[in-house]
């Protein structure tokens, strides 16, 4: 039997380890901006996303994607542990990406679900932990101008939405 691995709900991404991900403007409006992102073979994209944030000087966003991946790791939360139980999925079409950027103790955070479609159409998805790109995985982002800021909620070992800041 497997043995089950778990990583914290507290834990973030670190920049700096998609160095193939390009970055183009679509547009520019009075309130928000929208790029799309695309990330090649190597790159890691919650990685990439927080490395688009510190050098877009990004202070909240939402975004959407799409691609495939040699390898995906998805959370399922524990609420018994706190923690993500690790679900691995190997080669897949990323079906579905979706999350928001914000920030914690001055560090971006990129907080993203994902479907991942395996061989077969098998399907898996949860809190996407990392993802290492195939061919490609775009994402589109809108940038908005309010700056949104997380604090860690000791009740589940978990940052959230801090709307007193």
């Amino acid at each position: 039997m497997e043995k089950l691995e778990y990583r914290s709900a507290a834990s973030h991404a670190e920049a700096g380890n998609a160095p193939a991900m390009k970055v183009k403007l679509l547009s520019a409006a009075a309130n928000a901006t929208t790029y799309i992102i695309s990330f090649f073979k190597g790159d890691e994209v919650v990685s990439g996303l927080a490395g688009f944030a510190l050098e877009y000087g990004v202070k909240s966003a939402h975004f959407q994607g799409i691609g495939s991946a040699f390898s995906v790791e998805l959370g399922w939360f524990d609420f018994d542990r706190l923690e993500y139980e690790v679900i691995k999925v190997g080669i897949a079409e990323v079906t579905s990406l979706n999350g928001n950027i914000t920030w914690y103790q001055d560090k971006p955070v990129v907080h993203a679900h994902a479907t991942a479609s395996e061989r077969g159409g098998l399907v898996k998805g949860g809190h996407l932990l990392t993802m290492n790109v195939g061919p490609t995985v775009e994402v589109i982002v809108t940038v908005e101008p309010t700056l949104l800021n997380k604090k860690l909620n000791p009740e589940f070992n978990a940052t959230m939405i801090d709307y007193d800041l």
